[in-house]
């Protein structure tokens, strides 16, 4: 089915219309998924009733999280509007709901714990990731071009929602981001030798054909092995994969002896909690982030207690009696 016609056309539909190649593999995945519940019928001879049974049986039978269910849902409508030309209708579904969760995030100390706990690269990844809000993925698609030591601030580029936005660097970690930068940078000579350099988008290199020769289109943190490009196949260097991120960063959890459950993520929710904490106003830290809406920010208002501000446990008063 990879290689299918109309798998293909999906993928060139996806790809003119300039998604993001972490969505095109999602899409793909769950309309194959849909396909192969459905035994191989093709989509054209489907319609609504059959989005509606696979989504039922993606909560009921498989207990997928909403948020997972929505995903299929948006890859199924955008094949059927965008591709095939066919509206579904009113599906006369609800998509299941959840009840809003509180993030994990870590005390100070507890991000310190971890940190001194991690060398190397992975130790400067997971420092970024808090001290500046970052997303894994923007962090390791950083550029050489989006750091801006004078300024003590970086870029974000085609960051969730395809949104450029510009957050804080901490100064304490200039030298070593110079250092990673100079390493990095050294990789991309020696790979302009052989002709090649870090992966670029297909208009880019296309418009600009010496572009990977150029220092500041190289990733901060590269990949430590060339790879084909996922559009051109074109041999390159991509930036290191997240995965090898989360598994250096277990570890040092463990040696912490944190008991939390700690992922990539829980240093964004830590930044934008004690941003709050400190004194931030919620607007700023809106930005930072890059969130659409501040009902989206507003979570860490209540990891904090900020909606009770002056509030006291009536034990509290109690004791103080």
């Amino acid at each position: 089915m990879g290689k299918s016609p109309f798998m293909e056309m999906l993928r060139a539909e996806i790809r003119l219309r300039g998604y993001a190649p972490r969505t095109e593999k999602t899409y793909l995945y769950w309309i194959k998924q849909y396909i192969r519940f459905h035994d191989l019928k093709h989509p054209e001879q489907m319609g609504g009733e059959e989005v509606k049974s696979f989504l039922t049986w993606l909560a009921s039978v498989k207990h997928v999280a909403p948020n997972t269910q929505k995903v299929a849902l948006n890859a199924l409508v955008f094949m059927y509007q965008k591709v095939l030309g066919k509206e579904l209708g009113d599906l006369g579904f609800t998509l299941a709901t959840y009840q809003r969760k509180l993030p994990v995030v870590l005390t100070a100390q507890e991000v310190l714990s971890i940190i001194n706990n991690m060398n190397g690269i992975y130790g400067l990844i997971i420092e970024l990731l808090y001290g500046s809000g970052l997303r894994v993925n923007e962090c390791l698609r950083l550029r050489v071009q989006d750091i801006c030591l004078k300024t003590s601030a970086l870029t974000v580029r085609d960051g969730k929602g395809n949104k450029d936005r510009q957050t804080l660097l901490s100064q304490s970690l200039h030298k070593r981001l110079s250092n990673a930068i100079e390493t990095s940078l050294q990789i991309q000579i020696n790979d302009n030798k052989n002709g090649l350099g870090p992966s670029l988008p297909p208009a880019l290199s296309k418009k600009y054909p010496n572009a990977f020769r150029r220092p500041g289109w190289m990733y901060v943190f590269p990949s430590s092995i060339l790879s084909a490009h996922p559009i051109t196949g074109e041999l390159c260097r991509h930036h290191m994969h997240d995965s090898s991120v989360r598994k250096a960063l277990q570890p040092a959890v463990n040696k912490a002896n944190i008991r939390k459950k700690v992922n990539c993520h829980t240093f964004r929710h830590s930044f934008a909690t004690h941003l709050l904490q400190n004194g931030c106003d919620i607007r700023t830290v809106q930005e930072l982030l890059g969130h659409n809406d501040l009902a989206t920010t507003q979570i860490y208002t209540h990891v904090v207690g900020q909606h009770y501000a002056g509030t006291a446990s009536p034990l509290d008063l109690l004791r103080s009696d």
